[in-house]
């Protein structure tokens, strides 16, 4: 038998047991989706000034909710605080350029991966062949600036520890402090360089297609709700099968050039 039949079969007998506690029959009984999101990481999730929330996560979490006839709720959050709130029952599912890591897959569940990409460097174009290798950032001298609580900082403490590490609060603000020369380097997911140095001429982003570490971008779920994450995925496949969504990252995000 497939593989991916079998492991959907046992899935769906596992999650049989649980049928009526989905937070699929919740989120279409209530006609409601709650979403966490940090709206602090562009080009996946932004809240502006306005109240309102854009980005790619933010077009896929309407476009989910639509799928289910409900409308979208969306639930602030931060890096630091996105697990407890999820593990608090807040919201059905996080999105917003969520990294799949081994520690949050001990307390949640996550969809089929959503996209590859993997942490590079973010510095001003002058600088980008200084710092192209760990060696050549891994130094007191070189000051990094990293959001607090997300996988940046937990990339810097594992990979870069002689590096001269200042955490912040305030996501939005770091490329401009960049641009100003208050920090050297800020390593992120390439898919997050791509979009700001649109935005930030000053600032490159260095080897996008060969990043220091591998990951991946998925939505985050519950544990232990089979039937949810069923429909989730299917969703999911659907909307990339169908050129969707690659529709909507096309308008935010930028071919990379190094």
């Amino acid at each position: 038998m497939n593989k991916t039949l079998l492991a959907t079969l046992l899935l769906i007998v596992a999650g049989s047991a649980s049928a009526a506690q989905s937070r699929l029959d919740q989120v279409l009984q209530q006609g409601t989706l709650n979403v966490c999101t940090t709206g602090d990481y562009k080009p996946y999730t932004y809240l502006r000034e306005d109240g309102k929330y854009e980005g790619i996560d933010i077009a896929m979490a309407e476009s989910l909710a639509e799928s289910l006839g409900a409308k979208v709720n969306f639930i602030k959050t931060t890096w630091k605080t996105l697990m407890p709130d999820f593990l608090s029952g807040k919201c059905d599912i996080a999105m917003g350029g969520v990294s799949v890591t081994l520690e949050r897959q001990k307390k949640a569940n996550f969809t089929d991966i959503v996209d590859i990409d993997g942490k590079i460097p973010f510095v001003r174009c002058e600088d980008v062949k200084k710092y192209q290798t760990i060696k050549q950032i891994n130094k007191p001298s070189v000051r990094l600036l990293e959001p607090a609580g997300g996988t940046n900082e937990a990339f810097v403490h594992a990979l870069l520890p002689e590096g001269n590490l200042t955490l912040t609060h305030d996501n939005v603000a770091i490329f401009q402090q960049l641009v100003d020369k208050k920090a050297d380097v800020m390593i992120t997911d390439a898919s997050e360089a791509l979009f700001q140095q649109k935005h930030y001429p000053q600032l490159c982003a260095v080897n996008p297609k060969k990043p220091m570490q591998y990951g991946e971008k998925a939505y985050m779920l519950p544990r232990d709700d089979i039937n949810w994450k069923l429909y989730v995925d299917q969703w999911l496949h659907l909307t990339k099968a169908t050129g969707k969504y690659e529709e909507i990252i096309s308008v935010w995000l930028a071919t990379p050039t190094n």
